[in-house]
């Protein structure tokens, strides 16, 4: 079971570092949140590649710094070549799973993909990290609610959340990833309660207490206060600026 937290800031470092670049940054990282007073209830997750994981892991062990994946297979054996199980996954003491993020969806995954990853991921008693988020075209054309209400209802069909587990939905306009750009605190707030009353639609009105809503999109040490400032949202997916782990340390301390 993950400890509950009431701020958390993830790392998504892609398929941007080597292995040894991993190493050294999650060195960095656990030398200076080792420094800084952050409160025991700040969650900070760090999820590498899957090749950098396992010496990645090896680093944070004993720390603070919580070891995420970012993707994986619903299945725990069998013949499914390139994939990644949760059970191996758990293995090294990883506790977060991204699912569903925009570059995987553009890379063919499906929403029912999706749901049985959220499934399965629950299933082993980990905590599932749901991207949403509506493309420059479908926010063009008006079509973002339906969007990001669409991908909530189908990630979650017949998803069950036992007792104590908790569940994340990362609210991503795809259009802002990588582009330097954040949308404004209006905007998110907004985004935070549509994304809120989907989950409260998709899951019946239960389980509310497991939902956690974060943000992500070019998210920097200036402008992530604007989002954990607001009421619903509880932190932030970090990209680009999670690759150095001073810069990355730098958000963590002022979210």
């Amino acid at each position: 079971m993950t400890k509950p937290f009431e701020k958390i800031i993830i790392a998504n470092w892609k398929m941007q570092l080597t292995i040894e670049e991993s190493v050294a940054e999650a060195k960095e990282m656990k030398k200076l949140l080792s420094k800084s007073k952050l409160p025991n209830s700040t969650a900070v997750v760090v999820c590498p590649s899957f090749l950098a994981m396992s010496e990645v892991a090896k680093v944070f062990k004993g720390s603070d710094i919580i070891l995420g994946a970012q993707d994986t297979y619903p299945g725990d054996v069998g013949s499914h070549t390139g994939e990644v199980s949760l059970r191996n996954l758990k293995t090294l003491g990883c506790e977060y799973v991204i699912l569903g993020h925009s570059e995987r969806r553009a890379m063919g995954e499906t929403d029912e993909s999706i749901n049985l990853k959220v499934k399965a991921t629950l299933e082993h008693d980990m905590l599932p990290i749901v991207c949403v988020g509506e493309t420059y075209d479908e926010r063009k054309e008006e079509k973002t609610n339906f969007v990001v209400i669409h991908q909530i209802y189908e990630a979650l069909k017949d998803v069950n959340i036992r007792e104590g587990q908790q569940i994340i939905l990362a609210y991503e306009p795809v259009w802002i990833i990588g582009s330097g750009q954040v949308i404004d605190a209006n905007e998110a707030d907004r985004m935070s309660q549509i994304v809120r009353q989907s989950y409260v639609d998709a899951m019946n009105g239960e389980k509310l207490d497991a939902l956690n809503i974060i943000y992500g999109g070019s998210v920097t040490a200036e402008t992530v206060a604007q989002f954990t400032n607001l009421e619903k949202i509880k932190g932030v997916l970090v990209g680009g600026a999670s690759l150095d782990g001073k810069t990355f340390i730098d958000i963590v301390n002022k979210a």
